[in-house]
């Protein structure tokens, strides 16, 4: 009863089996009766001819049917891949076109109001703008709270290594500068975006303000990074900073959102006088003012003729109007109200 048992499962399992982990070119036997025939005749006790013994040589899980299983496959999937191109892309061969052409989301084609093509893939025309230079660089929150007096000595301590390790590199300055002020539009919107999920409710826009803010920030870093090359020990520094500043951010978010935006705030009034004096040094002449990077020019829709000088401008521009949103996003928790609760200044910058 029980050999007839589990002759029967064996039987099964060596009918599902067979088909995938033997050979194809065994299974296609001239007289017709390959593995599986074989493999049926000795589970109902019959004898099998000698020319079917030498089937079961191969193990079932031997290297000989492994690779033969991985050929078969590569050729199948080589196979349904070409197949898939010639059907819906015109047989044009290309690994790239046949994935797109496969998913059916072929890359758009972008192009200028003046007709030439888009070059950018990190950003597109319609996310372009021209900074706004009349806005105020002298705005100042006095603090008067003690998160707020925390928050301005905070920023103040950080600045102090960062002039001595800098000094007048600013450059390099601006650089390390945007890999931090990148950080906190990103934990905001993901904290906030996270929040909307759990509770069911609208971010009154306030998501998409602080990504925007993060994704500005993070295109001053790929316009210094054509002008100022850093050293092998400034990456590594920015891996240090980024890694503890993120966290420690993260942190002081959940504990205390008003006080994290006064910090941002009080960090982008020192980014504007950061900038101010590197303005100064291109005045002076102790910087080359060297032509605008092409992602400058087209991100802040400047002049062919822009240089240096014209970018440094729109971007503290840029960091003017974060001061002022983050500035405001603490009065409102201040206030002891939501971020929800009043519009988002969304596209503000």
């Amino acid at each position: 009863m029980m050999i007839r048992g589990a002759t029967r499962m064996t039987r099964t399992v060596m009918g599902h089996m067979g088909p995938r982990y033997f050979s194809t070119a065994i299974l296609r036997n001239d007289a017709g009766t390959g593995v599986m025939t074989g493999a049926a005749g000795f589970m109902h006790g019959v004898p099998v001819n000698p020319s079917e013994k030498v089937l079961w040589h191969i193990p079932v899980m031997g290297s000989r049917s492994a690779s033969t299983m991985a050929l078969n496959d590569k050729q199948h999937d080589k196979k349904v891949e070409n197949g898939g191109t010639a059907a819906s892309g015109g047989g044009d061969g290309g690994d790239e076109k046949s994935v797109v052409s496969y998913w059916g989301v072929p890359p758009s084609k972008v192009t200028k109001e003046d007709g030439t093509e888009w070059k950018w893939n990190c950003f597109r025309p319609w996310e372009t703008y021209k900074a706004d230079l009349t806005i105020d660089l002298t705005k100042h929150h006095a603090p008067t709270t003690f998160l707020d007096k925390f928050a301005y000595w905070t920023v103040k301590a950080l600045r102090y290594p960062t002039d001595i390790f800098f000094q007048r590199r600013y450059g390099c300055r601006a650089m390390m500068l945007e890999t931090v002020a990148a950080v906190p539009g990103m934990v905001g919107g993901m904290l906030l975006h996270c929040k909307s999920l759990r509770r069911f409710e609208q971010s009154g826009g306030w998501i998409k303000a602080l990504l925007e803010e993060a994704e500005n920030e993070r295109m001053h870093l790929m316009t210094f990074m054509e002008v100022a090359k850093p050293n092998w020990y400034e990456r590594a520094l920015v891996f240090a900073v980024q890694g503890v500043f993120f966290n420690a951010y993260f942190v002081t978010y959940l504990v205390s959102p008003k006080l994290a935006h006064r910090i941002v705030g009080y960090l982008e009034e020192e980014a504007i006088h950061s900038y101010t004096e590197f303005l100064k040094e291109l005045d002076k002449g102790n910087i080359e003012n060297v032509p605008a990077p092409a992602i400058a020019i087209d991100y802040w829709r400047l002049p062919k003729d822009s240089t240096l000088r014209d970018v440094v401008l729109v971007v503290r521009a840029d960091e003017a109007h974060h001061r002022d949103v983050n500035h405001f996003a603490s009065d409102i928790h201040y206030q002891g109200q939501q971020l929800k609760d009043s519009p988002a200044p969304i596209g503000y910058h």
